[in-house]
């Protein structure tokens, strides 16, 4: 039998390690930074200061002027920031890591092109990079854990493809027989995520920098959930799976508990997780029988999931002695175990009894750090200690410096897990509490906000202990690298695989399936792909599915333009907009004779807007709640409106002047993309319909506020040419769309409704 040498390439494995670490620690510090603004919104005045006036040109001085006049620190824009970060940057980045090391050493071949495994790192790197200047400067989708604008999906689509022909590559030209389990579920992911990316960012560009869902209302968000409940599926489920069925008996020095188990917790997870995307909808407009599937696989996860992390933590049996000298055991047990924790009460609140007081509330918070500070997270950390002593040919510098990262480490995860659990419980049943006489216990919003913020303050705590316990890893790398010499390639040898064109005698039909790449890779694309299709085209071909509601009319241009703004600055992060048939939602949002949303309202809308949290009240039906000037001096200070808000401030909203150059085109986009109704009179006179508009509402602010027509005639006397009417500003483009909302529908339209 021909033996043949080759070598691993530990230096792309070097490359991601830097990545994760580093990323690692800048998704952290902008996590931390987003809890601190939750209790403490002034951070950005305290920071780089602002104009204390009402109406005022702010200061333009290098960084401050930048922050100030373009709000590059909104906490929308931050939160993004910190999502992609911690998902594409610092998970991801472990992944490949995890997946260049093990992928080669698993099929005794090194990677199939070194040059496409460079391609891959870069690209990859640039695509993060550039997701944080362009969500810095307002540029994003708003679609959740999928904000990246048009170039950028194609940047990262393309950086995906060549990681999949590299790890395909390498497979094709392996000198062992079957695959092992950890690359099923490789495969899997790179499958997952590429059906998922791809289906969920499908948009019509207006420029470079700007597009709009193919998708509306309805039909927006049942993609966007299928795709939002999957990328943690894909993205922070199943690749970890397959770095944790790698490592994990590595570093025990045991074999994996169950083989059967291994096949039976695979195939049966990717077949149940892609039906389970709407229970992030229920009560919502989306029909109610993609709800009930929903609510039943959800329940079914629990059985492959609990079956993953037993086959985990049963690898250890015998050797727990080891668990207790060894910290990369211990990070990997507590990332099983929290992996365990985190799959049993996603089917709990999936069912629609819980669902009801855990959505849109801290509780979906608490569960999934639980799940990316815990399972991911955790993953993370062992495996970076496993490897930098191993690629460095030393011993750790210090164990107890990574047992103290990991007693840090776990403290954090208690500490942001537990208070917004506590939150969560505190929210939703005060939201849901009536008087005998039947009015609303907290009618006020901010009742149930200053309530919570003492949990804010203790989850902004762990975050700071889990941040410290991640430096303590950064100082202890970097000491083993110093005192360690790194080893660059890893010479190998291994009999040249001898191919079988038939099924043996004998041979199990998965045993078969396991030397058969091609045929394991369509299986699971097909396995994968049956729940996505079976709820998302009736939804999609089924007209009577989205009900019309014929007074229900396109966006003026003027509402337009604010709607991008409202995009731009993230604040469906923050507001849901969906009234669900709950009486305490309806009278709350509402009125006593008031209508929960229905499927015929959202028919114009490119994206859907409906909202995974509230920190703030829901925004359906804030049209004609508040006075227009109320929404001028809410923007500019939320505390002058309503005192205890922590709401940020956006007077960069008040100061900007509105740029109308795109306002036709986005007209035309609707109409040609779309088939919104729009008339070739109305997009011609777009321009006359948005002064009109701008000008009634300006009209109101100055009848309803002096205060404010004296600042701007103040502003106006001082700044001569440079002047910018209040009419041309941004604040007055967000005040009509804020305004226009859930007015179409009124109780007497109802009847109107087709489909109803």
């Amino acid at each position: 039998m021909e033996i043949q040498k080759f070598s691993y390439d530990n230096n792309i494995v070097r490359a991601f390690l830097y990545a994760t670490v580093a990323f690692g620690i800048a998704g952290f510090v902008l996590g931390l930074t987003t809890a601190l603004m939750l209790f403490y919104p002034e951070l950005p005045e305290f920071l780089f200061g602002t104009d204390d006036m009402t109406i005022r040109s702010l200061k333009q001085s290098g960084i401050q002027g930048l922050v100030n006049s373009q709000g590059i620190l909104g906490f929308g824009r931050i939160r993004m920031m910190h999502t992609n970060t911690v998902i594409f940057a610092f998970v991801c980045n472990s992944f490949f890591c995890a997946t260049y090391y093990s992928l080669p050493r698993l099929l005794k071949a090194p990677m199939y092109n070194a040059t496409l495994s460079w391609i891959h790192f870069w690209t990859w790197q640039l695509m993060v990079v550039a997701s944080w200047i362009t969500f810095a400067m307002g540029f994003n989708t708003s679609k959740e854990y999928a904000e990246h604008e048009w170039p950028l999906d194609i940047l990262l689509t393309f950086s995906w493809i060549v990681f999949g022909i590299n790890m395909f590559g390498t497979i094709a030209k392996r000198r062992v027989r079957h695959l092992y389990v950890a690359i099923w579920f490789y495969i899997a992911t790179w499958l997952g995520v590429a059906l998922l990316y791809i289906v969920n960012n499908l948009e019509v560009p207006l420029d470079f920098w700007k597009s709009y869902s193919l998708y509306s209302g309805v039909k927006d968000a049942l993609i966007q959930w299928w795709y939002g409940h999957n990328a943690v599926a894909f993205i922070l489920t199943t690749p970890i799976l397959g770095m944790m069925y790698y490592f994990l008996p590595k570093a025990a020095n045991r074999p994996v508990f169950s083989y059967k188990l291994s096949i039976i917790h695979f195939w049966s997870l990717i077949f149940v997780y892609l039906w389970a995307g709407p229970h992030h909808l229920h009560y919502t407009a989306i029909p109610g029988w993609t709800q009930a599937l929903a609510t039943g696989f959800s329940i079914m996860l629990i059985a492959p999931s609990w079956g993953g992390m037993l086959n985990g933590l049963l690898t250890l049996r015998g050797a727990w002695e080891k668990v207790r000298d060894n910290p990369v055991l211990k990070f990997f047990v507590v990332a099983v175990t929290c992996y365990g924790m985190a799959t049993f009460e996603g089917p709990l609140l999936a069912t629609k009894t819980l669902n009801k007081i855990g959505h849109y509330t801290d509780w979906v918070i608490g569960h999934v750090h639980l799940g990316a500070l815990g399972w991911n997270g955790f993953m993370a950390f062992g495996i970076v200690y496993y490897l930098v002593p191993i690629m460095w040919r030393t011993n750790l510098w210090s164990v107890k410096l990574a047992n103290w990262h990991f007693w840090l480490g776990t403290l954090g995860v208690l500490f942001y897990v537990v208070p917004m659990y506590i939150s969560g419980f505190t929210q939703g049943l005060m939201w849901k509490q009536f008087n005998p006489d039947g009015t609303l216990m907290y009618k006020n919003w901010l009742d149930t906000v200053t309530a919570v913020i003492p949990y804010y303050k203790m989850r902004f705590l762990g975050g700071i202990f889990y941040l410290s316990g991640g430096l303590l890893m950064v100082v202890n790398i970097f000491k083993t690298i110093r005192q360690g010499s790194f080893q660059r390639e890893v010479s190998a040898e291994a009999p040249a695989l001898a191919r079988i064109s038939g099924r043996k005698a004998g041979e199990g039909i998965h045993l078969w399936i396991e030397r058969k790449p091609v045929i394991l890779t369509i299986g699971a694309f097909f396995t994968l792909s049956v729940g996505g299709a079976a709820e998302i085209i009736p939804t999609m071909t089924i007209k009577k599915n989205v009900p019309t509601i014929s007074a229900v009319k396109p966006y003026s241009p003027l509402e337009l333009e604010g709607r991008d703004l409202y995009i731009r600055e993230g604040c469906n992060a923050c507001h849901s907009q969906m009234i669900r048939p709950f009486r305490d939602e309806i009278v709350r949002f509402e009125g006593k004779n008031g209508q929960y949303s229905k499927a015929g309202e959202f028919v114009y809308d490119h994206p859907f807007l409906w909202g995974s949290k509230r920190t703030g009240p829901d925004l359906h039906r804030e049209g004609a709640r508040n006075p227009d000037s109320w929404h001028l001096k809410h923007m500019y200070n939320p505390r002058s409106t309503s005192p205890g808000s922590i709401m940020p401030r956006f007077p960069w909203l008040i100061t900007n002047k509105l740029d109308r150059s795109q306002m036709l085109s986005k007209m035309e986009l609707m109409k040609k993309s779309f088939e919104v109704p729009y008339t070739k009179a109305q997009i011609d006179s777009a321009n006359v319909w948005a002064d009109g508009q701008a000008a009634g509402i300006v009209k109101r602010i100055y009848a309803e506020a002096t205060d404010i027509k004296e600042q701007i005639e103040k502003e106006k006397a001082t700044k001569g040419n440079q002047f910018v009417p209040l009419e041309q500003r941004e604040i007055v483009a967000m005040i009509a769309y804020l305004q226009r909302l859930g007015t179409d529908i009124k109780t007497t339209d109802v009847k109107t409704a087709s489909n109803e």
